[in-house]
């Protein structure tokens, strides 16, 4: 209700405005020089979380300290040498967008704080070498005062609180998942619910972003970390789950042997979906070990004899099964996070949490490197240019630009934040015109100038929460802290003015030349690693002997699909088959896990078949191109169908029912479009 009036976007756009007005009145108080950092940095911390405040706060003040002591020991040992120096700051700055770019979390903004923050102070200073230390103190000073006034007012001023909103997007994720899961039980299943349920993997990086927040929590308890992780692992799971669930009933509606028990099995899972919400734990639990046990009294008995109809049925029993639990599970474990104690609300609660660790993210090793080499030769040609033309304020343009490719590094396209940022420095500077040479020249204090700034900043506050105009509403906000109009005095130098506005948009001008020229290819290039990952990781994992590790494969894959869903948008391609996809490789992936476990399990003298077959898919995943993936190879299929003879007449009936398991999901995501199996012929089962 307050989002839809304003209220939200309002509230924020206050204590912004507030933190602002708090960091110029006291850094004029003390007599800082340049007020503008404190300025700027309230606002850049500004968050409508409070949570999110203080840890952005708190890693920017480790970036701000550590950027400022390299510039100190940069600037007095190479000041001699403009090649060194620049070298030398090129490469700091490339250094902390390279770790910034594996980190991947709120954390990496600390990295890419110390390489700008360093860039901001060396090169200023290069005329003046013996000031460096000096002004290092003073840009923390500065800095600082800005993180604390933004974090205390934001913190402490009617906070709204990380965990209430997590909570919130809990239960809205739990509800569409269920939605979801509830609609792939139909026999008339709809090809749309694939590409709802891929939201889930936005969803859990949205999750994982917040939970980094959570220890810096002002409000209340807040939960525990490894319980969001526990959460994170179970959502992770119905995404292939529900694929698979689906494509079984599909495939079984469609020769009409959906056997009249299992139909009201499905019917009595999807109401159990539909009503999650609203039972207790208790019934929620009874409910489940219900469908659960009825599931696997319906399952199929697995042996020589047993039709590929059955094969399908055991797997759509056996994937339901499971569906079901993990949907159980993170309801438990959104209670848990409800709770202001970390007592377990159940004893499955204290299992799931049990051991649970950080979530795994997938690492664009090639990404992190362009990342620092755009960032590096901005600086190195960027200082070329302003040495070799004498600007004067070139040192201001090369700085900005600097500033710009390290902010942008992680953007899945960096071009579009910068063209937005041009467009709001160059409104800025126009009102900046108006402000500081008619309006400043008739204020006399500080609270008429802080009564003038109000209504621009205001609204530019508020517009901050809008995601239409985030993007220009910073950079006007930005630009209105120019050193002309947030000074101790009026100054009223309109060559100084123009010259500086002219610098930063020279400095986001070339900033765009630099990540155009090196990026002309960059979005498919990131598309194409990142596909190519998920292939290296199953050719990896069908090829090692050790046990899988299933939640970290899912973690990482469901990651990836978050990381391609906006790069496939912005290069104009659809997003449904390539992510359908890396679905289809996700499900791959658990599969081979299965058959590894089985491998592991078997004696050494069986594994034969399972090992060619895991041996054939590493092959194929390995040799496939983004560009041009080419079906799995018919040889493949005949080795499946083989595995599956002999683990069909395993004398180990636990033994033939995982070997069918593993081997069915391996058969429909390699080979949806395949007959039945010869291992297993098609047959009739009753309705």
């Amino acid at each position: 209700m307050t989002k839809r009036f304003g209220l939200d976007a309002a509230l924020f756009s206050v204590k912004a405005y507030l933190a602002s007005m708090l960091a110029i009145y006291i850094a004029l108080s003390i007599g800082l020089e340049r007020p503008y950092w404190a300025f700027l940095t309230s606002y850049i911390v500004a968050q409508p979380l409070a949570g999110a405040v203080v840890s952005k706060a708190m890693f920017r003040v480790i970036g701000t300290f550590v950027g400022a002591g390299m510039a100190v020991i940069i600037v007095p040992n190479l000041v001699n040498s403009p090649e060194l120096l620049t070298i030398g700051i090129g490469g700091w700055l490339a250094l902390c967008v390279f770790v910034s770019l594996l980190d991947r979390t709120p954390r990496s903004y600390a990295f890419v704080l110390a390489g700008y923050t360093a860039v901001l102070i060396v090169l200023p200073s290069v005329d003046v070498p013996d000031t460096i230390f000096t002004v290092a103190t003073l840009r923390v000073q500065e800095i600082t005062i800005g993180i604390l006034c933004g974090s205390f007012v934001h913190a402490l001023v009617l906070p709204q609180s990380v965990s209430a909103f997590m909570l919130q997007r809990v239960s809205n994720i739990l509800a569409d998942a269920e939605r979801w899961s509830r609609d792939s039980l139909q026999l008339e299943t709809d090809p749309a619910i694939d590409k709802e349920r891929q939201r889930l993997a936005l969803d859990v990086t949205e999750l994982h972003q917040l939970s980094i927040h959570l220890p810096y929590e002002s409000t209340r308890i807040a939960p525990r970390i490894r319980t969001v992780r526990a959460l994170q692992d179970q959502l992770s799971l119905i995404m292939p789950l529900g694929a698979a669930v689906s494509d079984r009933i599909a495939q079984l509606h469609a020769v009409d042997a959906v056997p009249a028990e299992v139909q009201a099995l499905l019917t009595d899972a999807r109401d159990w979906f539909g009503g999650l919400g609203a039972m207790s734990l208790p019934e929620r639990e009874a409910a489940a070990i219900a469908l659960q046990q009825r599931s696997r009294a319906l399952e199929p008995r697995i042996g020589p004899d047993a039709s590929w109809n059955a094969l399908i049925l055991l797997s759509l029993l056996s994937r339901l099964s499971s569906l079901i639990g993990a949907h159980r599970d993170c309801r438990i474990l959104a209670e848990q996070l409800g709770t202001n104690t970390t007592r377990p609300v159940s004893p499955r609660a204290a299992e799931l949490v049990e051991g649970r660790r950080g979530r795994e993210l997938h690492v664009d090793v090639g990404g992190a490197t362009r990342g620092a080499i755009g960032a590096f030769l901005t600086i190195a040609i960027g200082c070329a240019l302003w040495i070799g033309s004498g600007w004067h304020e070139g040192a201001t343009a090369v700085m900005l630009a600097g500033v710009f490719t390290a902010l942008f590094a992680a953007a899945p396209d960096p071009l579009a934040p910068l063209r937005t940022f041009f467009a709001g420095t160059l409104i800025a500077t126009l009102i900046g015109l108006l402000y500081g040479f008619v309006l400043m020249p008739r204020l006399d204090g500080f609270l008429e100038y802080a009564a003038a700034m109000a209504p621009m900043l205001l609204m530019l506050g508020a517009l901050m929460q809008s995601p239409r105009w985030s993007g220009i509403a910073l950079p006007m906000l930005l630009g209105l802290g120019s050193p002309v109009l947030v000074s101790d005095r009026y100054v009223g130098g309109f060559a100084g003015f123009v010259n500086g506005a002219l610098a930063q948009l020279v400095g986001i001008i070339f900033a765009i030349v630099v990540i155009r020229l090196l990026s002309s290819t960059g979005t498919h290039a990131a598309i194409r690693r990142t596909v190519r990952a998920g292939w290296a990781d199953i050719a990896e994992r069908a090829n090692m002997m050790s046990p899988p590790d299933v939640r970290a494969w899912i973690n990482r894959m469901l990651d990836r699909i978050a990381l391609l869903a906006p790069r496939l948008a912005m290069s104009g391609r659809s997003p449904g088959a390539p992510l359908y996809d890396a679905l289809r490789d996700l499900r791959t992936g658990v599969a081979i896990g299965e058959l590894r476990e089985l491998r592991l399990a078997m004696p050494t003298s069986r594994r034969g078949p399972l090992t060619e077959v895991l041996r054939k898919v590493g092959e194929y995943y390995r040799g496939l191109d983004p560009d041009r993936p080419a079906p799995a190879d018919p040889i493949l299929l005949e080795d499946i169908d083989i595995a599956m003879t002999a683990v069909l007449n395993d004398e180990d009936p636990q033994l033939s029912r995982a070997g069918a398991l593993g081997l069915v999901s391996l058969r429909r995501n390699l080979f949806p479009s395949a007959g039945p199996s010869p291992a297993a012929p098609l047959s009739e089962m009753p309705a």
